[in-house]
């Protein structure tokens, strides 16, 4: 990359005119995000793009579009997600802060990658970034924040990713049933049948992992279970990746009676977003005590997100950060 100050401008070059092309991706779908997001003005010039705008901004627009490249040589597909993980990574140092416990085989450098059987899976944002490594790292790990920030998602793919090269002998997932309350009774069909809608965005997940041939024959065999919180109680899970959804619905004695369930070669998740308690009123969360009272045991981390680390509709975060302003000047 070179620079002219007289003209503010950055020119980057890449020698690879067919990579160029999906680099800027269709119709210039991934120039217009880049410039959109970082307020540059990018204009090809054969094999050279040109950055105009602030200095800083043109440089981090050259990071970002060198990095694409780099992908794109290494025979991977450059997707407006992709785009978006790279706008959205800033340049901190590896490490998160938490507290490590038994290493287990996860990925190095600065870029970390999930494979599963489908997929492979990246962060897109410094958080997930670090919540991701905490998961490889910790025994326990917390994931706590708003809605659309993969936190269940991430947990799911690494739980996978664990089954896949042999770390774990099988997947549970669970959540409270507390949407249902009551009315689970009224619900055609079994047991299975009545929890299985509030347990959808956990199949939805694993749908995007696995085959769903093997998917079927893995929750057949009780590989991969996914259950109602209350399942869990009066059992001992060992060597298994274990997902708790939705904590923030769990009850402190819930809580409790989840997390001692721990056994021996496994690793447990627990993910909720404590503005979205649907618990009684009166009805302390699980999840508010449990962050009170273990944050200073070893081998376990607790991660946070906000509204900056929403990967859905741009919109979400919007409206996430309203709410957030009207609570806070409430």
């Amino acid at each position: 990359m070179t620079l002219d100050q007289a003209t503010r401008e950055s020119v980057v070059e890449f020698p690879d005119n067919r990579l160029l092309i999906d680099l800027c991706g269709p119709y210039d779908q991934h120039l217009t995000s880049i410039e959109s997001m970082l307020g540059v003005q990018i204009v090809r010039r054969g094999n050279v793009l040109a950055v105009l705008g602030e200095e800083g901004a043109q440089k981090r627009a050259a990071e970002v579009l060198n990095a694409l490249y780099l992908r794109l040589e290494s025979g991977k597909e450059v997707e407006p997600a992709d785009v978006d993980r790279e706008l959205r990574m800033g340049d901190a140092e590896e490490g998160t802060g938490t507290r490590a416990g038994d290493q287990l085989e996860m990925p190095v450098g600065n870029r970390i990658e999930i494979k599963t059987r489908k997929k492979l899976v990246e962060p897109r944002t410094d958080a997930q970034k670090a919540y991701v490594q905490s998961l490889f790292e910790n025994e326990m790990a917390f994931g706590i924040g708003p809605a659309g920030t993969g936190k269940t998602y991430l947990a799911v793919a690494v739980g996978v990713s664990m089954f896949i090269s042999g770390q774990v002998d099988r997947i549970i997932l669970c959540r409270p049933a507390v949407e249902a309350g009551e009315r689970l009774g009224f619900l055609p069909g079994t047991q299975e049948e009545k929890v299985d809608p509030y347990m959808q965005p956990l199949y939805d997940a694993l749908n995007d992992f696995l085959p769903g041939k093997q998917l079927a024959k893995l929750k057949e065999e009780k590989t991969i279970e996914i259950a109602p919180l209350a399942f869990m109680r009066g059992r001992t899970l060992s060597r298994a990746f274990v997902v708790l959804d939705e904590a923030q619905n769990a009850t402190t004695m819930q809580m409790k009676m989840f997390l001692t369930r721990l056994g021996e070669g496994s690793r447990m998740v627990i993910t909720g977003d404590r503005t979205q308690i649907d618990l009684p009123r009166g009805v302390s969360s699980g999840l508010a005590d449990a962050e009170r009272l273990l944050t200073s045991v070893p081998n376990i981390s607790f991660n946070y997100f906000t509204s900056k680390d929403v990967v859905r509709h741009p919109l979400v975060a919007a409206i996430i950060e309203a709410y957030e302003a009207d609570e806070a000047s409430a």
